[in-house]
């Protein structure tokens, strides 16, 4: 049974180095969450194949039929729900970088077998990353990139112009907020680009950077992202 917040706070922190599962601390060998843990998590049922949103029989959902958004493609290992969102918060938040192997690996698994020319980071502002001191985008892509063989290309996109937290605004001002927050950088012609996140809320950054890879000339862009966030029944 997957634990309480509580208990998951003091297992993440006994189990940095990966020889006890972070979530119920059976041995786990080199991974941080034991198979029977793993399989458990919630996972991503009849999606739409465009923006990875609930969809009946997968096919594309009513709003990408209606307004295609500029990237082709969503992948996710999870739903965002307990203990995903815990698991991601920890890194994110609390520093736990030993958590993005295996936040990497789920999501290496999710996209095994999908071909792109190269891995693109989300990317955070100066300002942000200073403060931060990581990426959690790149740490998550080290360990994709290590399973799929697919070259990181940090560089390609830029953010430009520092954001306020698109989790401090309604969805439907978060468009308006990451509009002309990216730059990208010669090399995204003709190519395919996977953009790796850690979560897909209403995927207006993501659909930002998609359109800016594009005018770039970009061929197709994908979204790569450890969880996406998925109404409550």
């Amino acid at each position: 049974m997957v634990p309480g917040w509580r208990d998951l706070r003091a297992r993440l922190a006994r189990s940095l180095f990966g020889q006890d599962c972070v979530l119920c601390t059976a041995a786990s060998g080199d991974e941080l969450l034991c198979a029977g843990c793993a399989a458990d998590l919630p996972r991503l049922d009849e999606a739409c194949p465009l923006c990875a949103g609930p969809s009946p029989g997968g096919a594309v959902c009513g709003g990408c039929t209606s307004r295609p958004p500029a990237f082709d493609a969503t992948l996710a290992a999870w739903r965002y729900e307990f203990p995903v969102d815990r698991l991601v918060l920890a890194l994110k938040f609390g520093r736990r970088l030993a958590l993005a192997h295996a936040l990497g690996a789920a999501l290496a698994g999710a996209v095994r077998g999908r071909r792109v020319d190269a891995l693109v980071p989300m990317p955070l502002a100066a300002g942000r990353l200073a403060e931060r001191g990581f990426n959690q985008a790149l740490e998550i892509a080290r360990h994709v990139a290590r399973r799929s063989g697919v070259a990181i290309e940090s560089g390609l996109a830029q953010r430009v112009r520092d954001t306020a937290p698109q989790t401090d605004l309604p969805h439907d001002a978060r468009a308006a907020n990451v509009r002309g927050a990216f730059e990208c950088a010669a090399g995204a012609a003709g190519r395919t680009l996977a953009v790796v996140d850690d979560v897909m809320t209403t995927g207006a950054t993501l659909e930002e950077l998609a359109r800016t890879l594009k005018r770039a000339g970009a061929a197709r862009v994908e979204n790569w992202v450890v969880a996406r966030t998925w109404p409550r029944s």
